[in-house]
């Protein structure tokens, strides 16, 4: 595999337009809820003081809107350090990862030891899971590490199905970790949700995110919901401070907006149309459809790819080459978040203006 690269870099190299508009990392264009920025803003002076340890507050506030029980709940400096954390605690021999995927899963896995089994997605199958081969694939391994919807290729794989896998791997003593860091997104989330099953699934592990939904990833805030004794387990090897204060100001902030949710899921419903509609009308691209806020394309040829990720840069427009993909290896394929309406019209703008010097429009 190629280095582990992610989205979301605009330190790297200057924008020839002077800022980058960064379609490469999947963050809530609608910015910090306004209680977040007031609550910053208040307790700015208190970061002379620890935070407080084990943040029992943000874990009330986080219990209370996810519906589970706080005792489940540990908390992490963005979601990735869960990974982390789980994998050095478990110490699992193999790990099995459908991929393409969210790299950190494989990198942290290999950071605590563990072998990874890949396995594969499909593009003839739109990077389909198919539960009933998954469910086979169980036993080869110790740990199933599973993102629903999936990162980069959207893909989402039903509760009753979850529920199966869970079940497999709990009767062949092995752990399963689902990440839903963008499940928030969704108006209809709870089909796709298998927090509930936390309590009869001791071999479970949900990890969240609220960095991308409340665009705070610069705070790093994700949290995870676990078998009461697992979690303690896993609090043994972490810092009891690894929650700065204002993140967990932040995060009870966050949750406390309502209005905010409703307005990011009514933005997406209106922005995926507007992009699939005019991206699919374009020659040379295929999309695959978006279930949540970004989407994966594929480019007639890696050269064409190339040339669309090089002739936004000149725009001043960043988007996420996905050549270093488990499984997209080709260099086909790019992945662009979902932005505001002004920013989706720039960034089909100068797609077409690409096409043309390409004469391909």
């Amino acid at each position: 595999m190629k280095n582990f690269l992610h989205g979301g870099n605009i330190y790297a190299k200057e924008s020839p337009t002077g800022t980058w508009l960064d379609f490469s990392a999947n963050i809530n264009p609608l910015g910090m809820p306004d209680p977040v920025r007031e609550t910053i803003r208040e307790h700015l002076e208190n970061i002379v003081h620890y935070p407080e340890p084990e943040a029992p507050r943000l874990k009330s506030a986080i219990a209370e809107h996810y519906g589970v029980s706080a005792e489940q709940i540990i908390l992490g400096n963005g979601a990735s350090e869960l990974f982390y954390l789980f994998f050095h605690t478990v110490r699992p021999k193999h790990v099995l990862i459908p991929v393409p995927s969210f790299s950190e899963y494989e990198r942290s896995a290999r950071a605590a030891g563990a072998e990874c089994l890949f396995f594969p997605l499909l593009p003839e199958e739109r990077f389909s899971v198919d539960p009933e081969k998954l469910n086979q694939a169980v036993p080869t391994a110790d740990c199933l590490i599973l993102g629903n919807p999936n990162n980069p290729t959207g893909t989402l794989i039903p509760r009753e199905e979850m529920e199966s896998l869970a079940d497999t791997c709990k009767k062949n003593d092995c752990r399963l970790i689902v990440d839903e860091s963008f499940l928030d997104f969704r108006e209809d989330g709870e089909r796709y949700t298998v927090r509930h099953l936390v309590p009869g699934h001791s071999n479970l592990f949900v990890i969240r995110s609220m960095t991308k939904f409340y665009a705070i990833p610069g705070l790093r805030l994700g949290f995870g919901i676990a078998d009461g004794a697992f979690k303690k387990r896993m609090e043994q090897g972490k810092d009891v401070w690894n929650v700065n204060l204002l993140a967990q100001c932040a995060g009870i902030a966050a949750l406390s907006d309502g209005g905010y949710e409703k307005r990011t899921r009514a933005w997406l419903r209106e922005e995926q149309n507007f992009l699939v509609n005019e991206l699919r009308g374009l020659p040379a691209v295929e999309i695959i459809d978006p279930t949540v806020n970004f989407m994966l394309l594929k480019c007639g040829s890696s050269l064409l790819a190339a040339k669309i990720l090089d002739g936004m840069r000149q725009r001043g427009i960043l988007l996420r080459d996905c050549g270093n993909y488990r499984g997209l290896e080709s260099g086909e394929y790019l992945r662009m978040a979902i932005r505001s309406h002004e920013e989706n019209a720039r960034l089909v703008q100068a797609w077409k203006e690409i096409l043309r010097e390409e004469d391909l429009l």
